[in-house]
């Protein structure tokens, strides 16, 4: 099981001017790098232990390391066929150069950059077109999403089941439901929603790769007004609203005539 990166109808355009400095130049390049973060260490290098340098320089040239204006990379010590590097080539001032349509397989856990770089500075302003496709065995969430796929699907499990039970002893007892209660009900009720579409939003996000624009706005909405509404029954709990008496009424009299006996009885 891997994850595969595919790599679809990438193409690079460059300027004019750019094109037209080609005449009398080498071609150009664009390169495109997939590493893992672990593997950082392998891209660039110096000189005489100066400046690291990202593009091979006329020093690092001479001492035979890398060629002039290429990417400079190392194998990893772990995994020697990393890093990839896939590169496009402009072929004389053609102002469009497409990087081979390919799919790299990643065989080790980890998190992995992609670069595309150029060391040429006359391809400055260059435009990158197409799309790059991740995938993981499991489907196309990312890493550190997929985990919370199966959070909220639990998170919906747990809300349905609170909402049975807090709805049944709602009804129950219905006509002893205290204003505040009510609010309570409107919370638990978003929260189920709420849970609920975030579950669908990520599994139509693993099984496309594309994230559902509406679920995901239905869900943020949700969300929102749930904690909006859950931080005003905090607000009306702690200044007692549904939780103590506004006045005392008869119990007052009693309370100032027992306290007249009391002090009488002195």
């Amino acid at each position: 099981m891997s994850l595969d990166v595919s790599f679809e109808k990438i193409s690079f355009r460059r300027t004019e001017e750019a094109a037209e400095a080609s005449k009398n130049t080498n071609s150009m390049k664009v390169q495109a790098i997939i590493f893992e973060v672990e593997d950082r260490e392998t891209i660039g290098g110096s000189a005489y232990g100066g400046q690291k340098a990202i593009c091979c320089t006329p020093d690092l040239a001479k001492l035979g390391v890398c060629a002039e204006g290429t990417l400079i990379h190392r194998p990893s010590i772990q995994n020697p066929d990393w890093p990839q590097l896939l590169a496009a080539t402009f072929e004389g001032t053609d102002p469009i150069a497409t990087l081979p349509s390919k799919t790299i397989p990643v065989t080790k856990t980890g998190m992995y950059n992609l670069y595309f770089m150029y060391c040429d500075p006359q391809l400055d302003g260059l435009v990158v077109e197409g799309k790059t496709i991740w995938k993981n065995p499991t489907g196309y969430l990312p890493g550190r999403m997929a985990p919370l796929k199966n959070f909220y699907g639990f998170m919906s499990l747990a809300f349905v089941i609170l909402a049975i039970f807090w709805f049944s002893q709602y009804a129950k007892f219905w006509r002893e439901v205290l204003p505040l209660q009510n609010c309570i009900t409107v919370v638990i009720a978003l929260g189920m929603f709420e849970m609920t579409l975030w579950y669908f939003e990520y599994v139509e996000f693993n099984k496309t790769g594309v994230r559902p624009r509406g679920i995901t706005v239905w869900a943020v909405t949700f969300g929102t007004i749930k904690r909006t509404v859950a931080r005003v029954v905090m607000l009306m709990v702690s200044m007692g609203f549904g939780v103590v008496r506004p006045t005392l009424g008869v119990l007052t009299s009693k309370v100032i005539m027992l306290g007249g006996t009391f002090f009488s009885s002195i």
